[in-house]
C-alpha cells in the first residue's frame, strides 16, 4: 500500500547538532563559523522555508542554540550515541507525523531538499526517503515518519548506531541530487571550513 506523502507543513525539520565532533577537536560544530556565521545559521536559514516546524538536537550549549527561537532537544541518553539518538529524540518531540533530518555541518543545504524528498516518497511505495548524489547515499538527510519511533528505540537498544544501516532496513525512496554535487559537502576540519568559504566567495 502506497504511503501518502506529507506536505511541507506536516514536516518538522530537525538539525542534528548533538555530536562530539572528535575530528575537529571536540568543538561544537553547529557553532563553528563559516564566512563569519555559525553553521547552525546557514542550516536554519535554508531549512526553515521548507518545513512547518523546526527542532535543534544538541547535547551542549543549549542556551546558545535557544537564542535562535527554536526548541532545543537533547539525546535520550548522555552518551553521544550518534545521529540516530537525535532522530529518536526528534520523533518524540515533534508535533507532526514526519521529520526531515539534516546535519548541522552541511551549510549548502538545497532549497528544494524537502520538495524532492516528498516527490520521491510520493512516487514510491516506501515508508521513508533519503538523498542519493553521484551514486552515494547521504542517509542523515532523511524524511522519516515518527511512527518508526518504537522501531528506532528498539534498534538503538540493540546496538545499532549507523544511520545508513538503520534506514536501509526500511528501503527508503531515493531522491537523486546528482545535479547538486556540492550541496552535501560537510565540515570535518579547519581545511573544510577554508575550502567552503572560498567556494562561497566565488562569483556564481
Amino acid at each position: 500500500m502506497k504511503r501518502t506523502a506529507p506536505t511541507p507543513s506536516e514536516i518538522t525539520g530537525v538539525i542534528l547538532a548533538g555530536g562530539r565532533a572528535s575530528r575537529m577537536g571536540g568543538v561544537d560544530k553547529g557553532l563553528a563559523e563559516l564566512a563569519g556565521r555559525p553553521l547552525i545559521e546557514w542550516v536554519l536559514n535554508a531549512l526553515a522555508p521548507q518545513v512547518g516546524a523546526l527542532l535543534i538536537n544538541a547535547n551542549r550549549h543549549h542556551e546558545i542554540y535557544a537564542r535562535y527561537g527554536v526548541p532545543v532537544i537533547a539525546d535520550p541518553d548522555p552518551g553521544f550515541n550518534g545521529p540516530l539518538a537525535g532522530m529518536l529524540s526528534a520523533m518524540r518531540a515533534a508535533r507532526t507525523d514526519w521529520i526531515l533530518t539534516v546535519p548541522c555541518d552541511g551549510p549548502l543545504l538545497p532549497p528544494d531538499l524537502a520538495s524532492r524528498l516528498i516527490a520521491a516518497l510520493a512516487s514510491s511505495e516506501m515508508s521513508s526517503a533519503t538523498v542519493t548524489e553521484g551514486g552515494r547515499i547521504h542517509p542523515v538527510y532523511a524524511l522519516i515518519p515518527v511512527s518508526l519511533e518504537e522501531a528506532l528505540s528498539a534498534d538503538l537498544k540493540a546496538g545499532t548506531r549507523k544511520v545508513g544501516e538503520w534506514i536501509s532496513r526500511y528501503r527508503p525512496a531515493l531522491a537523486d541530487f546528482s545535479d547538486r554535487s556540492q550541496a552535501f559537502a560537510n565540515i570535518n576540519s579547519a581545511e573544510d571550513v577554508a575550502r567552503l568559504a572560498s567556494q562561497l566567495m566565488q562569483p556564481s
